[in-house]
C-alpha cells in the first residue's frame, strides 16, 4: 500500500475513534453512566494513536520524495535539507492541519492516560468533549485539508517548502511550541466544560484545570517569544514584533490564560470570581480557535499566514458554534457560579488581581479589535482599511504599564484586607528603587515618559519578586543554618506556585526592560558603501571588504563581506557568506536576507543589505545597534523553570500503618 492509502486510513480511523468518543462520552456522562468510560478512553487512545501515525506516514513520504502525494508535491523538494524537509510537515496548510491533529493526539492520550484512576466523576464528559473537538479537525483532515489526495501523474521533483521557513533553524521549534500552546487549550477548555455539564465544580477539580492550563501557557510563551526572534534574525527589519494579525492571534489567547491563572488563585482561596474565572477558560480555546483561522483561512496578508483556502467556512461556523456553547452552558449554569464571598477591601490580594483581570481583558479586547476591524470594514463596507503600530502602541501601552504596576502591588497585598501604613510600608522600598530605574533610565538616554515610566515600574515590579523568593530563603537560612542554596530550594518546594509566579514576573520585567531599551536608545544609520569603505555606528565601525556569491543544494545566496571595528580594537571578520546576505530560492521571485546579528550581553550589532551592484561592487546597508534586546530570548528560561516549578508535583502523604493490635481493638 502507498502513503495515501495508508495515512488517510489513519485519518479515517482517528475520525471514527473521535465520532464514538464524542458521542458516546458526551451521552455516558450526561447519564452518569460510568461503564462507557473505559470504552471512551480507547476510543482517545486510537483517536491519539492513528494521528501520529498518519503524521509520521507523512514525515516518511516526505523523506523519501513520495511525490504521487499531493502535499509532497506541493512542498517537497530533493534539493532541500533533511531537517527542513521534516519540518515541511508543517509549512503548508493541509500539513500544518494534520500536524494540529498529532498534537491534539498527544494531549488527549496524555490526559486519558494520567486519569484513567481519578476524578471519575468527570472523566467520561470531559473525554466525551474532547472526542468533539478531535471529530471537527478529524473532519477537517479528511474533507477540506486533506492532505492525502493522490496524484496519477506525479513531477520528478517539488518546489521545496516556503523559503522563509528554510531560512533559519528556529522554525524548527517555533511553530511546535506554538501549537503546543494552541491546542493544549483544548483540555482546559474541556474539563471546565465537563464541570458545568456535569453541574459540578469540586476543589478537588480546580488544581488540575489549573495545571492543565499552564501547560500550554508554558508552551505559548515560549513560542511567542522564539517567533520574536526569528522576526529579528531573519526577515532583516530589525524589529521583533510588528502587531502583525497572525502574532496578535498567539497574543490574544496567552491574555486570556494569564487573566485565567491569575482568577484562579481568587477562586481557590476566596471562592470568588467563580463565573469569571470559568469564563476565561472557555475564552482561551474560542480565542485560538479564531487564531487558527486566522492564520490558516488566508483572510489576512500575513507573512504567517497560509494562502486562499476552503476551510475558513467551517471554521467559521465551529467559532459559532462554541461561542453559542459557552454562552449558553454559562447562562444555564450559572447558580453553579454564585461566588460564595466578596471583595472586601480595595487593599487587598484578591482586588489587584481582579483589577489585572480587568486590564488583561482590555488588552485583549484592543487587539482583537485592531485585528479584526479592517476585516469587519472590508467586508460589510467594501472599505480597506489598515490598523497599524500606532493605534497598537498608543492602546496597549498604557495598559501594559498598568499591568506592571499591578505586579508589584498586589503580591504586596495580604488576602482579605491590608492596613494602608502596613501597605505603605512594604511598598517603601520598592517605590524609592522605582525613582532610581526612572533616573537611570533618564540618565542612560532613554527620551519621553512612557519608556522611563516602563523602567521604572519594571524596577518596581522586580524588587517585590526579589524580595518574595528571597525573604522566606533568609528567614530559613536565619533559623536552621541552610546555605543559600539549600533555604531556596527548601522555599520552592513548600511554595511551589507563589515561587513559580515570581520567577515569571521577573521573565516579564526582563522582556519590558528589554523593549523599551532596544526601542529607545537604539542606533541606526543607512548607507550605500563602496567596498573598502568605512562607516561609523556609535562607538565602532564598520568596513565594507566587498561582495561573495556561494551555492548551496536548495539555494544560492550573495554575500557581503564586512570588518566590525569593536571600541576596544577588537574586530570581527565576516565573510564567505558569514556576513548580511541575500539567499535566493527557485520558489521565490524575491531574495529572502539574512541579517548579520552580533550578539552581545548587553547590546546586538544589527547588519542587513538592503541591495548590491555588481557592476561596481557596491552595496547597501541597514545598520543598528540595539541595545539590550537579546534579553527577550534570555527571559525564556524564566519562563519555563517558573512554570516547571508551579507544574512540579506535590509529594503525597502516605498514611502510616496502623498496627495490628490496634486495628483490631474495640473502641
Amino acid at each position: 500500500m502507498g502513503h495515501t492509502t495508508v495515512g488517510y486510513a489513519l485519518v479515517l480511523f482517528g475520525l471514527a475513534c473521535a465520532a464514538f468518543a464524542g458521542t458516546v462520552g458526551l451521552a455516558g456522562g450526561l447519564l452518569r453512566n460510568r461503564n462507557v468510560t473505559r470504552a471512551v478512553r480507547w476510543a482517545i487512545y486510537g483517536f491519539s494513536l492513528a494521528l501520529i501515525l498518519s503524521n509520521l506516514v507523512m514525515v516518511h513520504a516526505l523523506l523519501t520524495h513520495d511525490f504521487s502525494v499531493k502535499y509532497v508535491a506541493q512542498v517537497g523538494s530533493r534539493a532541500t535539507p533533511t531537517i527542513f524537509t521534516i519540518v515541511s510537515l508543517w509549512s503548508a496548510l493541509e500539513g500544518s492541519i494534520l500536524f494540529w491533529g498529532a498534537i491534539l493526539g498527544f494531549y488527549l492520550g496524555i490526559f486519558a492516560l494520567r486519569y484513567r484512576n481519578e476524578h471519575q466523576r468527570y472523566t467520561t464528559l470531559t473525554l466525551g468533549m474532547m472526542g468533539v473537538v478531535a471529530t471537527f479537525f478529524a473532519v477537517l483532515i479528511a474533507g477540506p485539508a486533506n492532505p492525502w489526495v493522490h496524484l496519477a501523474n506525479p513531477p520528478i521533483d517539488g518546489p521545496g517548502p516556503n523559503p522563509l521557513l528554510q531560512n533559519h533553524i528556529l522554525m524548527i521549534v517555533h511553530p511546535p511550541m506554538l501549537y503546543l500552546g494552541y491546542v493544549g487549550m483544548v483540555v482546559p477548555f474541556a474539563m471546565a466544560s465537563a464541570a458545568l455539564l456535569r453541574g459540578e465544580l469540586g476543589d478537588a477539580w480546580l488544581e488540575p484545570l489549573r495545571r492543565w492550563t499552564l501547560v500550554p501557557w508554558m508552551f505559548l510563551s515560549v513560542g511567542i517569544i522564539l517567533g520574536g526572534w526569528w522576526a529579528y534574525a531573519v526577515l532583516g527589519w530589525g524589529g521583533y514584533w510588528s502587531w502583525d494579525p497572525v502574532e496578535n492571534a498567539s497574543l490574544m489567547p496567552w491574555l486570556t490564560a494569564t487573566a485565567y491563572l491569575h482568577s484562579t488563585m481568587v477562586l481557590e482561596r476566596r471562592k470568588s470570581l467563580k463565573l469569571w474565572t470559568i469564563a476565561l477558560v472557555l475564552a482561551c480555546f474560542l480565542l485560538t480557535i479564531i487564531g487558527t483561522f486566522m492564520t490558516r483561512s488566508g483572510v489576512f496578508n500575513s507573512v504567517h499566514s497560509f494562502t486562499q483556502s476552503d476551510i475558513g467556512p467551517t471554521f467559521l461556523v465551529f467559532i459559532a458554534m462554541i461561542l453559542a456553547f459557552s454562552i449558553a452552558l454559562l447562562s444555564l449554569r450559572g447558580s453553579l457560579l454564585v461566588a460564595e464571598s466578596r471583595v472586601q477591601s480595595m487593599l487587598s490580594r484578591e482586588a489587584s488581581i481582579l483589577f489585572n483581570n480587568l486590564l488583561l481583558t482590555a488588552l485583549t479586547f484592543v487587539v482583537l479589535l485592531g485585528t479584526l476591524y479592517p476585516l469587519i470594514t472590508e467586508g460589510l463596507l467594501d472599505k480597506k482599511l489598515t490598523v497599524g503600530e500606532p493605534y497598537f502602541n498608543q492602546m496597549a501601552v498604557p495598559l501594559v504599564l498598568g499591568l506592571l504596576f499591578l505586579m508589584g502591588v498586589g503580591p504586596s497585598l495580604p488576602w482579605g484586607s491590608a492596613d494602608p501604613k502596613a501597605a505603605a510600608r512594604r511598598l517603601m522600598l520598592p517605590t524609592a528603587l522605582a525613582v532610581g530605574g526612572a533616573i537611570a533610565g533618564a540618565a542612560m538616554g532613554m527620551r519621553g515618559f512612557m519608556p522611563v515610566l516602563a523602567v521604572a515600574l519594571a524596577m518596581f515590579a522586580a524588587t517585590v519578586s526579589l524580595r518574595a523568593l528571597s525573604q522566606p530563603a533568609r528567614e530559613r537560612m536565619r533559623k536552621n543554618g541552610d546555605s543559600i542554596l539549600q533555604a531556596l530550594l527548601h522555599t520552592a518546594r513548600h511554595a511551589r506556585q507563589r515561587t513559580g509566579a515570581h520567577i515569571i514576573h521577573l521573565a516579564i520585567v526582563i522582556i519590558v526592560v528589554a523593549v523599551a531599551a532596544s526601542r529607545t536608545l537604539q542606533i541606526h544609520e543607512t548607507r550605500t558603501l563602496q567596498p573598502g569603505e568605512v562607516v561609523a555606528l556609535g562607538n565602532m565601525q564598520l568596513r565594507f571588504d566587498g561582495l561573495s556569491t556561494g551555492r548551496e543544494p536548495h539555494r544560492s545566496w550573495i554575500s557581503a563581506d564586512v570588518t566590525l571595528t569593536h571600541a576596544d580594537g577588537a574586530r570581527t571578520v565576516h565573510k564567505a557568506g558569514a556576513g548580511p546576505r541575500m539567499n535566493f530560492y527557485e520558489r521565490s521571485t524575491d531574495p529572502i536576507g539574512t541579517p548579520l546579528v552580533e550578539s552581545e550581553l548587553f547590546r546586538d550589532v544589527y547588519v542587513s543589505m538592503l541591495a548590491f551592484d555588481k557592476t561596481t561592487g557596491s552595496a547597501s546597508f541597514n545598520l543598528w545597534i540595539f541595545p539590550l534586546v537579546g534579553w527577550l530570548w534570555y527571559a525564556i528560561p524564566f519562563v519555563v523553570l517558573g512554570s516547571l516549578i508551579s507544574l512540579w508535583p506535590r509529594r503525597r502523604k502516605v498514611a502510616a500503618p496502623v498496627p495490628e493490635a490496634s486495628a483490631s481493638a474495640s473502641p
